[in-house]
């Protein structure tokens, strides 16, 4: 085995854990991204909820104020 051999060896070890390292990079990124949109959707989900909540509330003392 000759030293262009070796250095070849050495280049494609190399050039695999780059490919490996890149793919768990991307696995994790894509995790923090669905835990995001998760965070996100709940967040818009009690948003929603609070905003219907209040809607209601408005809706009542107008109702209210409209019999008295």
């Amino acid at each position: 085995m000759g030293m262009k051999d070796q250095f070849q060896d050495k280049a494609d070890k190399l050039a695999d854990q780059a490919k490996k390292k890149i793919g768990e990079g991307k696995g994790q990124a894509s995790e923090r991204s669905s835990q995001t949109q998760d965070d996100l959707r709940r967040e818009r989900g009690s948003q929603s909820s609070e905003t219907e909540r209040r809607r209601q509330e408005a809706q009542d003392k107008f109702d209210q104020d409209y019999d008295a």
